[in-house]
């Protein structure tokens, strides 16, 4: 009778007249077995091997002796191949994603619903300062624990991440709760987007972790429950955004990611809110939002491309906002190709150069400033936002406090 052998899990099993012998084995070593003339196995302890190493195993009739069948086998490509399989279907456990914030280079506001909302029409681009999300399967399924590299940051559900898991769960039925560990670069009230990107990263993880139970389609349409500005996220880094800015459009520019830019911000924030009670509609700009994006479109970024309606009522709440870019547009003779506010503030961006003007250093006035150098960043079809391997210089006083938006 001819004995046989196969493979199963992390186990070799052997049969031989009607008996079967197991043998455990892992990467670097394997349980030795032997062929006897009547066709039964025997197995000595673990050896290792290398590559080039065979294991031989004949099959004999019992009656005649004569061989029937020889198998050689390479337990290297076999164990290698397996482990591989066994990598694949593991699941994955942990998971830590860059969390880009972004930059309005226009901002037209078109009129206001019936909702109490503002319809807009804005371009926006993701760049490179941004923050850094660790992820973990966490052993509990009733709760996310959320935890943080700076003070001032809500750990519960008021949380954008945290309201993005809960969202993700809701539409797919996944039972996956996660630790997670936000390092925080991106200041809040900054115009900067920084906590609907935690949002929409956040989305992205969860999904990855359930085997891409949604399309990134149904995570923007999603997204959008969260935050007006979280489904542009969902972008390939660059859009035309209208309706609340959840209407998504992506679109290719002329825009170089080699163009620096600068980034900065007074330590007061702009809130939101009170930049649009003191927004009035018939004190914007008149000029059509497809004419802007045609302007870029052609000829790239230009000052008198760079419109943000909500820069008169910021400056209403923080009038220091409007002297900071009048002195930056003066101090930098040409430096820049444009100078704007991004979103409500409070954040100015030059674009043209990543160094700021010497007085921001040397006028005590400013001594609290957040600065940053950054550039334009986008993202592959079907994967997430990567951080440029030069490292972001940001530098912020250390009585600032960041939180998600």
């Amino acid at each position: 009778m001819a004995s046989s052998h196969f493979l199963c899990g992390q186990h070799l099993y052997s049969s031989s007249h009607g008996r079967t012998k197991i043998s455990s084995f892992k990467k670097g070593g394997l349980s030795q077995f032997s062929c006897r003339p009547n066709g039964s196995f025997s197995f000595d302890k673990k050896t290792q091997y290398q590559r080039t190493q065979l294991v031989k195993s004949m099959a004999a009739d019992s009656k005649t002796g004569k061989k029937q069948v020889e198998i050689v086998y390479d337990p290297d490509e076999k164990i290698n191949s397996l482990a591989d399989e066994v990598d694949k279907n593991a699941g994955l456990s942990r998971l830590s994603l860059f969390s880009p914030c972004k930059i309005n280079v226009f901002l037209r506001i078109t009129s206001k619903r019936e909702d109490g909302f503002h319809d807009l029409a804005s371009l926006f681009h993701v760049i490179s300062l941004g923050d850094k999300i660790k992820f973990s399967l966490a052993p509990s399924k009733s709760k996310d624990r959320l935890s943080t590299n700076v003070p001032g940051v809500p750990l519960d559900d008021s949380n954008l991440i945290i309201k993005a898991l809960n969202l993700y769960r809701k539409k797919t039925g996944s039972d996956k709760f996660f630790w997670i560990h936000l390092d925080k670069k991106v200041p809040t009230g900054a115009g900067l987007g920084g906590g609907s990107s935690n949002a929409a990263t956040a989305l992205w993880a969860a999904n990855q972790f359930s085997g891409g139970l949604a399309s990134e389609k149904e995570l923007q349409e999603w997204s959008g429950e969260i935050g007006s500005d979280v489904p542009f996220f969902f972008s390939r880094g660059a859009a035309y955004c209208t309706g609340r800015g959840e209407v998504v459009e992506d679109v290719t520019l002329p825009i170089g990611f080699d163009i620096p830019m600068v980034l900065i911000k007074p330590p007061e924030a702009c809130s939101t809110a009170e930049v649009y009670r003191r927004f009035r509609l018939d004190q914007t700009s008149n000029i059509d939002p497809q004419t802007l994006l045609e302007k870029i479109s052609l000829n790239g970024i230009s000052p008198d491309v760079c419109v943000n309606d909500l820069e008169p009522p910021a400056f209403e709440v923080l009038p220091s906002l409007k002297r900071l870019k009048q002195r930056i547009i003066a101090a930098g003779r040409g430096q820049y190709d444009a100078v704007f506010m991004s979103g409500s503030g409070s954040t100015i961006v030059g674009i043209g150069s990543p160094d700021p003007p010497q007085f921001v250093y040397d006028d005590e006035d400013y001594k609290d400033v957040f600065l940053s150098e950054a550039s334009f960043i986008n993202r592959a079809e079907n994967e997430w936002y990567t951080e440029p391997f030069s490292t972001n210089n940001a530098s912020a006083p250390s009585g600032l406090s960041y939180a998600t938006e």
